[in-house]
């Protein structure tokens, strides 16, 4: 028996080892310590992370396409729901849907709209597009088809540009958590006039903007908190009148409350704004306060996202 006594130690220590470990990180996830999450993939700010299959043709030109299906709350700047197909008819109520074709005619890319989830079921009619484009989807706006397109749309070199509520869009498809920068909406208090701070001016959507500038939004509060993602821009919490308070009792997230940020993800590139809620925002003559620094930001993120011009840098 003598000789199994110092393979029993050996054990015995290994154990003690792996015991330890255990009970400190259950102590730290009972204290909340943050963790990001990986999502087993190839994520944030490294050109790495990157796939260039060469899907995509730069002398072909440029084209996006926009989303904005809604399968909960409807945001009033939608208008209303647009009929099956690519391209439907708009109406002047459809100011986002109108004000993202200006912006396109205005800045050298096609823009295709729809609403209808079909029009998502395969990654091959998605590789026409530089980057696809949710506006304030809501809730489960993607069937089985037109999530697996998106994911290997993606994965192919594809882009995409979350605005607002796709912050609202499939909480429980965890990959497109991911996609978002590993956060999700979770509430937002009323709509208030406060200060943009632009940490980033490398960016391309960031570039022309000032350093602070006043901007009238809802303010999104997000759980998790974006990770792993490059901050371009965030809210200074100090000059909302109402606070940074959701109505689900989030407290806001401090000196550091981010509202644009970018990063590559399985192989794709993601830019991301929580901004967006106004109807006003697509108006040339909008009395909306930072309605021109929006649309600044928002083609910015839009060509980048495409490869049209650098991606988050």
């Amino acid at each position: 028996m003598k000789r199994f006594a110092p393979l029993a130690a050996a054990l015995a220590i290994v154990l003690a080892v792996l015991t330890g470990w255990a009970l400190r990180a259950g102590t730290q996830q009972a204290a909340g310590k943050p963790r990001a999450q990986t999502f087993d993939l190839c994520r944030g700010t490294d050109p790495r992370c990157y796939h260039d299959w060469g899907n995509f043709d730069p002398a072909a030109g440029y084209r996006v396409l926009l989303y904005t299906r809604t399968a909960g709350p409807r945001h009033a700047n939608l208008g209303p729901a647009l009929a099956a197909g690519l391209d439907p008819p708009l109406t002047a109520a459809n100011i986002v849907q109108n004000g993202v074709v200006a912006l396109g005619q205005a800045n050298g890319f096609a823009v295709d709209w729809t609403e209808d989830v079909t029009q998502l079921a395969s990654p091959g009619t998605l590789l026409r597009y530089n980057a696809v484009i949710f506006f304030s989807t809501s809730r489960d706006a993607l069937d089985d088809s037109a999530q697996t397109s998106l994911r290997q749309y993606i994965r192919g070199g594809g882009g995409f540009v979350g605005v607002h509520n796709a912050f609202g869009t499939e909480y429980n498809w965890p990959w497109y958590e991911g996609l978002l920068g590993a956060t999700n909406y979770y509430d937002h208090g009323p709509a208030q006039t406060g200060v943009v701070r632009t940490v980033d001016r490398r960016d391309v959507s960031t570039a022309q903007l000032p350093a602070r500038w006043t901007f009238k939004d809802e303010w999104y509060n997000l759980v998790p908190a974006p990770s792993d993602v490059r901050v371009l821009a965030t809210v200074d919490e100090s000059t909302l009148p109402s606070g940074a308070s959701g109505s689900m009792g989030h407290p806001g997230h401090g000196a550091e409350h981010p509202v644009a940020w970018c990063q590559y993800y399985d192989g794709g590139r993601a830019w991301l704004t929580t901004l967006g809620h106004d109807a006003g925002l697509f108006a040339a003559d909008s009395t909306v306060p930072g309605a021109a620094q929006f649309r600044s930001l928002l083609v910015g993120g839009i060509t980048s996202a495409m490869g049209q011009k650098p991606f988050c840098r």
